[in-house]
């Protein structure tokens, strides 16, 4: 029996009721989920490695090595892990003709790996017929990011491939945490005021209240009440020690919101990197996080359940998706007039998803 083609795969999901509620689903409400979290490699290694936000770093560090081999490094004795984006945004425009022009060196080669990442997503299947790309994570948010996604789209076109590349609308920060919304039909969330949501990353960590807004059924105007951020990468936790602060976090916001008389869902949408299976459990991707995520001897969905706290005198019910796939639902309300498009987050790693509009009834 001949396997279904790429095409057929699609029609059948477009066709195909989604789950009430499910980990690492395919099938939403709004959209289907084509493919995420793709491992593209070549020579070096990763290719989403080399438009990440370390490589951005990566690249920094090595044209101001270049330029202390001549005595003249703008930048002096800072590390270049300290180096602000925004700091470069300012310097970018209000520098010194050295300074400006180290940072508009960076963006160009930047740029160049950028664009050489989303050729290598275009050509794949699944990504075919692709019409926009949003690009998030904490790089989209800077003036040198939007730059670097620009001339990447220049570069783009001046090989005929026609992609709009723009940076996700809501920040970086939110975006993780909005997306949470569009896992979960919308009559799940009816009578409710706010959901809680987290999202977790290879060095950061954030949760929040996400209010709903909700008026038959749309949720174009949910946004973040309150949110709460850990740089786990600075305290280096245990992987107890990291679930543990997470249903703190948690906790902490459900009193703020209980205070304010916010009704919450006994819903948590939860984004995290790597390939999530039906069951909770995070196959493989989670090698950032701090400790061993990964495999069926842990299951992140059922340790966060089992820590939380009762909502509304029932028990909440944690659903795991991909963090780039959640950060890419933040943009459903802007999609509708696109029927394929796709997401990559640009952070300690290179975050991919790619999705089709689900028809409206």
């Amino acid at each position: 029996m001949e396997s279904q083609s790429l095409e057929s795969q699609s029609l059948t999901l477009e066709k195909s009721p989604p789950p009430v509620l499910g980990h690492g689903g395919r099938v939403l409400p709004a959209v289907t989920v084509d493919t995420y979290n793709e491992e593209l490699r070549d020579g070096e290694g990763f290719v989403g490695d080399r438009a990440s936000g370390r490589a951005c770093r990566a690249i920094l560090e090595d044209w101001r090595a270049r330029l202390r081999a001549q005595g003249d490094d703008p930048f002096g004795d800072m590390p270049t892990g300290e180096i602000s984006k925004a700091r470069m945004d300012k310097l970018l425009v209000a520098g010194d003709p050295l300074t400006a022009g180290l940072i508009h060196t960076v963006v160009e080669e930047f740029a160049q790996e950028l664009a050489t990442v989303v050729r290598r997503f275009l050509r794949l299947e699944a990504w075919s017929g692709t019409e926009r790309i949003v690009v998030g994570g904490g790089l989209s948010a800077s003036h040198i990011g939007e730059l670097a996604m620009g001339r990447a789209a220049v570069l783009l076109a001046g090989e005929g491939i026609a992609i709009e590349l723009r940076s996700i609308g809501n920040h970086p920060d939110k975006a993780g945490l909005i997306g949470a919304v569009q896992l979960a039909p919308s009559w799940v969330l009816a009578g409710h005021d706010a959901i809680l949501a987290a999202d977790i990353g290879g060095t950061n960590l954030r949760v929040g209240v996400v209010e709903l807004n909700m008026k038959k059924g749309d949720l174009s105007k949910a946004a973040v009440w309150k949110y709460l951020h850990w740089r786990h990468r600075d305290d280096a936790p245990t992987r107890d020690e990291a679930l543990a602060r997470i249903a703190a976090m948690i906790e902490e916001l459900m009193e703020e919101a209980a205070a304010q008389k916010l009704k919450l869902a006994s819903f948590v949408g939860v984004g995290c990197p790597g390939l999530i299976d039906e069951h909770g459990t995070i196959v493989n991707g989670g090698q950032n996080l701090p400790g061993n995520w990964e495999g069926e001897g842990f299951n992140l969905a059922a340790e966060l359940t089992e820590r939380l706290p009762r909502i509304h005198d029932h028990e909440p019910v944690v659903i795991l998706h991909n963090d780039a796939v959640v950060q890419g639902l933040s943009e459903v309300p802007a999609m509708a007039d696109v029927t394929h498009w796709g997401v990559l987050t640009i952070g300690t790693g290179l975050g991919n998803a790619r999705f089709t509009n689900r028809a409206r009834e």
